[in-house]
């Protein structure tokens, strides 16, 4: 009996160090396998085609050496895609050099003639003034500004003084009944461009440049001197409107005054109450051109912007605010040249051109040679570029 319990003993003790060496060895082979694991290449990085939604598309390898082109609308090796790319690049980049932190990546872009159509015959919003004065609305204007809307051929001056007519031909509109003209009137058709609206006038390769900088942290203005309201609903119906909140839309201002006291030469005195209108008073604050331009910028983004887009002489003081050299980072400039006249009705010739804005620092893109497409498909230039309405030839014969 002795002796049977001294060898189940003996057993149970072999047993407990069977169990004991098994578990060592189990932990051996977790901890091994597991630095196998790790020191072992990771797996390419894959991703799901999403060319057929709703379907389950194979999986497609993506190779570390794979780049999507940023500016496919652009011609690769053009100068200005060029810089673009490179200076993104080093912008978000917090070991280069011209690194430049989120909130101080500021672009800013003119509209007319840079972002959008300004050839149609003219821009936008003269041809809004025109429509509204001659045809949709010839009973809510003077005849004085009914001669001003027949008298505007190409060539003529889209200066201040028009501006104030501008002005003066929506007075007693609320804001939003402003707002809805604008947005209607980009329903229609311009002759001056085959299946043409208004509203399509966004030139595709730079509706591309405003997507790319966005998703880089770039925030995107648009300072026009177009007036604000009129800005502001042109973009909100745009390629671009994902990419340029109404905060960040800076224009020509009109006076604007709570309806009941738009006679009064301040508001201070007057509370806005449930159900009152803010209405347009006919008055003229400020032209968006020229000084201008870096006066608003100073104003309303508080700081000096890094990139900078115009077309014009007129956006030059903007450019110029950017590229200061008081500027703590890295900052271009760019001018897009209307030297297409194929998909365009563009007349500058840009050998002059380019050469001028080069020796005046800044980067000009050509809408000929640097855009590879302009508009959607579908949209070609017209016969003529300039048709006069039936009511701007009835305005023409009266006046004389």
């Amino acid at each position: 009996m002795k002796n049977e319990t001294k060898q189940m003993k003996i057993w149970r003790a072999v047993a407990l160090c069977a169990i004991v060496l098994l578990v060592v060895l189990c932990v051996a082979y977790a901890v091994c396998a597991g630095k196998k694991d790790a020191s072992a290449p990771a797996e390419t990085e894959k991703t799901v085609s999403t060319d057929a939604p709703g379907t389950d598309a194979p999986e497609t390898e993506k190779t570390p050496e794979e780049k999507t082109d940023p500016l496919s609308l652009w011609t690769d090796g053009a100068e200005a895609k060029t810089a673009l790319i490179e200076f993104v690049e080093k912008a978000v980049d917090e070991n280069s050099g011209a690194f430049i932190p989120e909130e101080d990546r500021n672009a800013v872009f003119d509209m007319d003639g840079t972002l959008a159509c300004e050839t149609f015959y003219t821009y936008y919003d003269t041809m809004m003034f025109i429509e509204y004065c001659l045809v949709d609305h010839p009973e809510r204007v003077s005849d004085e500004l009914k001669e001003v809307a027949s008298s505007i051929k190409p060539g003529y001056v889209a200066g201040e003084a028009l501006a104030r007519d501008f002005a003066k031909a929506y007075a007693g509109m609320t804001v939003e009944e402003f707002y809805a003209y604008a947005v209607a009137f980009g329903q229609k058709k311009t002759s001056s461009f085959n299946n043409m609206r208004y509203i399509d006038n966004f030139y595709l390769p730079m509706v591309e440049l405003v997507k790319y900088l966005y998703e880089n942290g770039f925030t995107v203005w648009v300072i026009s001197g177009t007036e604000r309201t009129t800005t502001r609903a042109i973009v909100a119906n745009s390629p671009i409107r994902d990419y340029v909140s109404p905060e960040h839309v800076i224009g020509t201002d009109f006076e604007v005054k709570q309806r009941g006291h738009e006679d009064v030469s301040s508001n201070m005195d007057y509370k806005y109450e449930h159900g009152d209108e803010l209405v347009l008073t006919g008055g003229f604050i400020q032209k968006n051109l020229n000084a201008n331009k870096s006066i608003y910028v100073e104003r309303e983004i508080g700081k000096r912007p890094v990139l900078a887009f115009g077309n014009s002489g007129s956006d030059t003081s903007m450019m110029n605010y950017a590229t200061d050299e008081r500027n703590p980072h890295n900052a271009l400039s760019f001018m897009v040249v209307a030297d297409d006249s194929e998909r365009e009705w563009g007349t500058q010739d840009w050998e002059t051109k380019s050469a001028d804005y080069k020796a005046k620092g800044f980067i000009p893109i050509s809408m000929k040679n640097d855009f590879e497409v302009i508009y959607p498909d579908g949209i070609t230039k017209a016969a003529a570029q300039y048709t006069p309405t039936e009511a701007q030839a009835v305005e023409t014969k009266a006046a004389a």
